[in-house]
């Protein structure tokens, strides 16, 4: 049975659907967070990428902020066990991030051309990366991210907070515009690791590089000034 649409004003969320709200500004700091992340409706995860094998003990939930300078993005990880890289960049910044856990976002600005989107992500002990990924290869966006992560041992919990300059993501920003969005988590350093989707990608073995089987991430909220 179709869906019925809901009201906008209410801003409820569709399955396959994240939705970002309107706010001025987000004080990024995961151990206390704004009080403004409490009006924000999560999306939440705990299935593999094929969509199976629920797991309670590592499930995931998203929240989407924002402004006119700003996309925010509040990670809540339940993890088994924590597995992290000791060495990065001087800013955080590490190669090859997705070899040890970590929570990910892929954000489709245009989804006219499908190959094309961002990678975003980010590590229990605030070590990130981001990418560019075009056909046939990948680049440093070099977006200038700003993050703030806590790990919570006695709940087993680890929350990240990222705050991406939208200029980085689209060059013409239109609010009203329908974006494609995925979020992943990975645990683990030996196989077989978790390999956790939001939007299950269903293919033979893990990969999160497919733009199909993205959801939709629409923003709210817009001021009128």
């Amino acid at each position: 049975m179709p869906a019925q649409k809901k009201p906008e004003a209410k801003h409820d969320v569709v399955d396959g659907e994240i939705v970002a709200k309107y706010v001025d500004y987000v004080r990024l700091d995961a151990a206390h967070p704004d009080d403004v992340w409490q009006n924000v409706t999560p999306i939440a995860f705990s299935t593999d990428w094929q969509g199976k094998n629920a797991d309670p003990g590592r499930e995931t939930e998203v929240r989407i902020l924002w402004s006119r300078q700003y996309l925010y993005l509040r990670f809540e990880c339940r993890y088994r066990e924590l597995f992290v890289f000791e060495d990065s960049d001087p800013n955080g910044r590490r190669d090859h991030l997705w070899d040890r856990d970590v929570a990910e976002a892929f954000l489709q600005p245009d989804p006219s051309h499908e190959r094309f989107y961002k990678e975003f992500e980010v590590s229990p002990n605030g070590m990130w990366i981001d990418l560019d990924i075009f056909p046939g290869g990948l680049a440093d966006l070099k977006s200038g991210l700003q993050r703030s992560v806590v790990v919570n041992e006695k709940s087993h919990t680890w929350t990240a907070e990222l705050a991406i300059p939208i200029k980085s993501l689209a060059t013409n920003f239109d609010p009203k515009a329908i974006w494609r969005a995925n979020f992943y988590r990975v645990e683990g350093t030996n196989e077989p690791r978790a390999y956790l989707a939001w939007q299950a990608t269903r293919t033979p073995q893990p990969n999160f590089h497919v733009p199909s089987a993205f959801g939709r991430l629409r923003f709210v909220g817009a001021p009128t000034n």
